[in-house]
């Protein structure tokens, strides 16, 4: 089930991966509280997670773009190195009294910047550290790193800046995420012997993202999982995440039970990614589609007059289902396409699937109090039903096949549908 960390590589990355997630789910809760404390109040706050987003978003294509033409691991480190730097940054601000709004903003800028282009690197880097026949295993562990950060890092962050009065809890708290990304940074260093793109002529900027945006086309099964998702974020989860602790507040306990309908969704994140090791589906894309069922269950609950346990019940499968169809996706993506256009697919699909997120979370309170919160959930569960019935009739989802196909083909699908354990995989690297 763990053979993936008996590679070497991937276990040094897979250290370094986990410890600066934990990092990074530590730092909203200090970000939080840290820009209360200095008095610019709550649209301050709105601001400083703006100005991260924001450049998230713009430089994905880019930072796709860098990372076919540089290498995964290259532009990882400079991306970690940024963030290690804007953390350390804010803190010593917190620390010394100078922790204005504009100098806050500027941290939350270089943070979203180095955030925004490791994404798509992230992809890229991971068929290199690992050979193929393990790629599902690798994927489901990161996942559950992903996971158990989620768990702990925000227990630890809030542990950790109750700590110290005022600014200077949080303080601590970013300087300990800053030093989850210098670790990364040394354990990418580490791996200097992974294979890079040749040196060489680089046509323009503009070329390169024609040729990513032409392979992301014409693969029907990504951009047809994308388009699905690109209206899941919106009219769906964007909902389910600004309404749920309405919810919460009206009818299930207030805070604490939503913080337990979060937690479970995390658990049944970890125990999904867990489930998958040591499998490998051979309709990968099937097991997909049929995982994301699970996105259903959750804000169906939250409209309806069940209680507690069971809406942390359904937040638990939505998890599994998240991570499972996750894992899946990625190793797909890693193993069918190309590794000179990988990074540059990954950005595409990542900015497909978000690029209506925020709209959805602007709209999801105003539209909530015209259609009502139990009905607009309810249409949220609704359409996610029929989008995976939709997704389900395409042939080149239902019918795809991963195995011994050749990874240049965009359509080659073969039909099967067993899902059979993985066989044992040699250890060593």
């Amino acid at each position: 089930m763990f053979s993936a960390l008996a590679d070497r590589d991937f276990r040094w990355f897979f250290t370094g991966y986990l410890t600066s997630k934990v990092g990074t789910a530590m730092a909203p809760v200090a970000t939080a509280f840290a820009v209360l404390h200095t008095g610019v109040g709550p649209a301050g706050l709105g601001y400083v997670m703006a100005a991260r987003i924001v450049p998230v978003v713009l430089l994905l294509l880019l930072g796709g773009v860098f990372a076919d033409r540089l290498g995964g691991r290259t532009v990882m480190i400079a991306s970690d190195v940024l963030r290690c730097g804007a953390q350390a940054a804010f803190a010593l601000l917190l620390l010394t009294g100078h922790a204005t709004l504009p100098a806050m903003t500027v941290a939350a800028v270089l943070s979203g910047i180095g955030e925004g282009v490791f994404t798509p690197s992230l992809q890229a880097l991971i068929p290199q550290l690992i050979p193929a026949d393990r790629l599902g295993d690798a994927n489901a562990l990161l996942s559950v790193a992903v996971s158990s950060a989620g768990v702990a890092g925000p227990a630890i962050g809030g542990l950790v800046a109750s700590l110290w009065h005022g600014t200077a809890g949080p303080a601590a708290v970013l300087l300990v995420d800053a030093a989850s990304y210098a670790v990364s940074v040394i354990v990418l260093l580490r791996l200097a012997h992974v294979p890079q793109p040749e040196p060489g002529e680089a046509p323009s900027v503009i070329r390169e993202l024609r040729d990513g945006w032409q392979e992301f086309r014409s693969r029907t099964w990504l951009w047809a999982t994308t388009l699905q998702f690109c209206l899941f974020n919106a009219l769906v989860w964007a909902p389910y995440l600004v309404l749920g602790p309405v919810v919460a507040d009206q009818r299930l306990g207030g805070a604490g039970a939503w913080g337990l309908v979060l937690a479970a969704n995390s658990a049944g994140s970890i125990l999904g990614g867990l489930a998958l090791l040591g499998r490998r589906p051979r309709r990968p894309l099937l097991v997909t589609v049929l995982a994301a069922f699970g996105y259903v269950l959750t804000p169906a609950l939250l409209a309806s007059s069940l209680p507690l346990p069971w809406v942390c019940a359904a937040a638990a499968v939505t998890g599994a289902g998240a991570a499972i169809g996750g894992a899946l996706e990625n190793t797909v993506i890693q193993q069918r396409v190309p590794p000179e256009v990988l990074g540059r697919i990954t950005a595409y699909q990542t900015v497909g699937a978000f690029a209506l997120g925020p709209i959805g979370l602007a709209a999801a309170g105003p539209l909530a109090s015209v259609f009502g919160l139990a009905a607009f959930l309810a249409f949220g569960a609704v359409f996610q039903f029929v989008s995976n019935l939709a997704v389900l009739a395409v042939p080149d989802i239902r019918h795809f096949q991963q195995e011994n196909q050749n990874l240049s083909d965009p359509s080659a699908t073969v039909i099967e549908t067993v899902i059979e354990p993985e066989p044992s995989a040699p250890s060593g690297g």
